[in-house]
């Protein structure tokens, strides 16, 4: 299936349940509270791990605190 994404260009898309070539990546995430004064320290820690951020966001009760969404791929 092809999806046009601007005037003259064309990209392929799979369809949903499609098989392709190779195995599709498997990844499990996590939410993690940061705090203002040790921001970079709690992301290198997880980075360290194996962790990549995806996003940071304000807290759901309280707009100053921040929580980060990571991501990595899970070991077989």
């Amino acid at each position: 299936m092809a999806v046009r994404t601007s005037p003259g260009q064309r990209r392929n898309r799979c369809r949903p349940g499609a098989k392709v070539g190779r195995m599709t990546k498997k990844w499990e995430y996590a939410t993690v509270p940061l705090l203002v004064h040790a921001t970079k320290q709690i992301l290198d820690t997880w980075g360290e791990d194996g962790w990549e951020l995806v996003q940071v966001v304000p807290g759901p009760n309280n707009p100053e605190q921040l929580v980060a969404y990571l991501k990595r791929e899970k070991s077989a």
